[in-house]
C-alpha cells in the first residue's frame, strides 16, 4: 500500500478498483458538466475500456488527491484530456521540489521526491502554464496552494523552476529554486485518453 507522495509500482488493479475507480470518473464527470460541455460520458467510457494501460495513470491521480476529469477532446486525434481537478493541488503530491537534479542538490532537508519523477512514474505530463490558465478559465483553483508548472529549459539551467497559483481573481506566475519545497506546492498533471 503506498501514501503520501509515494507511487506504486503494480500497474494493474484489480475489478474492484477498476469499478471504484469509472464510478468516481462518472460522478465527477456528470457533477461538473461546465467543464467538458458537449462531451458525453458514454463515449469517455468507451475510451476507457479501449485504453485500460491509462486506467492506472488515471487511477494514481485519483489516488493521490487530483480528482482527475475531463477538460477537453481533441478531436483531431480523438482524445480525451484529463487534467487534475482538485480544488487545491493535490495533497498526496506536495512538499516536493521541481526534479530530480534539484531533489539531488539539496544537502539538509530533502523532500521525500520531485514533481517531474513523480508525473513520470504515475504516466502523465505536468500541465504547462498554457493548461493551467485554460484549467483557471474553468473554475478558480489553487486559491490557497500553488503548482509546479513545465519549465523552459533555459530557466531550468539557471537553476530556477516556475509555479502557478491563483490570487485576487489572477492567475499567477511565479518562479523559485527548483529545490524549494512547500507544504501548500504540489503539481498538477494530464492524461491523454
Amino acid at each position: 500500500m503506498t501514501k503520501g507522495n509515494e507511487i506504486s509500482n503494480n500497474n494493474d488493479l484489480s475489478l474492484e478498483q477498476r469499478e471504484a475507480l469509472i464510478s468516481a470518473l462518472k460522478a465527477r464527470f456528470e457533477d461538473n458538466m461546465n467543464r467538458h460541455q458537449g462531451l458525453e460520458w458514454a463515449q469517455v467510457q468507451a475510451k476507457l475500456d479501449a485504453n485500460a494501460e491509462k486506467l492506472w495513470s488515471l487511477h494514481e491521480m485519483e489516488r493521490t488527491g487530483g480528482e482527475p476529469d475531463v477538460v477537453d477532446h481533441d478531436k483531431k486525434k480523438d482524445e480525451y484530456i484529463f487534467y487534475d481537478c482538485s480544488a487545491e493541488s493535490p495533497k498526496g503530491r506536495r512538499s516536493v521540489c521541481y526534479d530530480r537534479e534539484a531533489l539531488e542538490s539539496r544537502k539538509k532537508h530533502k523532500p521525500e521526491n520531485n514533481a517531474l519523477d513523480m508525473a513520470t512514474a504515475m504516466g502523465i505530463d505536468l500541465l504547462t502554464e498554457e493548461q493551467y490558465r485554460a484549467l483557471q478559465k474553468l473554475e478558480n483553483f489553487d486559491m490557497k496552494t500553488s503548482s509546479w508548472v513545465q519549465t523552459p529549459s533555459d530557466i531550468r539551467e539557471l537553476g530556477g523552476a516556475l509555479f502557478c497559483d491563483y490570487r485576487y481573481g489572477k492567475v499567477f506566475l511565479y518562479h523559485n529554486g527548483a529545490s524549494s519545497y512547500y507544504g501548500a506546492r504540489g503539481f498538477r498533471g494530464s492524461l491523454k485518453v
